[in-house]
């Protein structure tokens, strides 16, 4: 996720990181050479006729419209994504409380709390399609090894913790209020992992994509015919503006559909992971890691 300021005009005219446009440089250069090649046969050749520029004015309403649909849902999907993130991580603070005040077993209570962060991390890496990523791994192995192997490592992790839980239940060191307040919170926590595998394993249709590119690049390719005669050589610059608009919102939209990704306008999961292990410390009596930092405006 991209963390900067407001950015003065100078800024805003050439900032590069967080944008769009290295992404759809090179489609934008291709319609304006493409829009040049149509003004030369048209100055050199009267190739072909000149149009009306009021059917591209509706043609570009009902593609803005149809633009700002698709972004709004994509947006939903980020911004319910981040919500779902944020009471994970309340859900892991209020668990080691909740271990505080119900288990008196300071080992047993201090393998949950990591059993916790383990589950964090185990998720991070599902949600992202990292097999190999190295801190799920660690963490895993910290606590019997088996876990980032298993077929849904995050469930093995929370399987885990239950079985800890009924087994000290049984052995008496819990009460019964205590087992069931802690394992609400075990539900709370695998009711917003499965809501997050649901936006993960549920994109946008893929007709929407289909129907907005395809869209798009007509839109763009028959412009020219609208422009060539009012605008003559400046129309490759108008398709261009034109392009960056319409193929940068799709791009965007694209992007924020995909919110546990590692593009830059992704969440930044690392990073609230973090944060869980900084509020983890003091309930194992552990210095508390430093939070992550922006990298370039870059928060993984």
């Amino acid at each position: 996720m991209i963390l900067r300021d407001k950015p003065s005009w100078v800024e805003l005219a050439f900032a590069v990181r967080g944008s769009i446009v290295p992404l759809i440089a090179p489609k934008i250069i291709a319609l304006m050479l493409f829009s040049a090649g149509m003004v030369l046969l048209h100055h050199g050749y009267d190739a072909f006729p000149e149009i009306e520029a009021v059917g591209f004015t509706v043609f570009g309403i009902a593609l803005s419209l149809f633009l700002g649909f698709r972004n709004n849902a994509a947006y939903e999907r980020w911004w319910e994504a981040r919500k779902l993130w944020g009471s994970l991580l309340a859900d892991l603070r209020a668990f080691a409380r909740e271990l505080e005040l119900f288990v008196a077993d300071e080992t047993l209570r201090r393998r949950l709390i990591r059993l916790s962060l383990a589950f964090l991390h185990l998720h991070r890496a599902n949600l992202r399609k990292l097999a190999g990523d190295e801190i799920s791994r660690e963490r895993a192995k910290e606590l019997g090894g088996d876990l980032a192997d298993a077929a849904h490592p995050p469930c093995a992790a929370l399987d885990r913790m239950a079985d800890d839980l009924a087994a000290a239940y049984r052995g008496k060191r819990i009460d019964g209020f205590g087992a069931k307040a802690l394992q609400e919170r075990l539900g709370s926590m695998t009711a917003q992992q499965a809501a997050c595998e649901r936006i993960a394993n549920t994109p946008l249709p893929y007709v929407y994509s289909l129907l907005v590119y395809r869209t798009t690049y007509v839109y763009c390719l028959l412009l020219p015919l609208a422009l060539v005669g009012t605008a003559g050589w400046l129309t490759p610059l108008f398709v261009g503006i034109v392009g960056y608009v319409f193929l940068g919102l799709a791009e965007v939209t694209e992007d924020l559909a995909h919110p546990f990704g590692t593009t830059q306008n992704a969440l930044p999961l690392d990073a609230i992971c973090r944060a869980a292990e900084i509020s983890m410390a003091p309930h194992l009596g552990e210095a508390p890691p430093e939070p992550l930092k922006a990298n370039k405006f870059y928060l993984s």
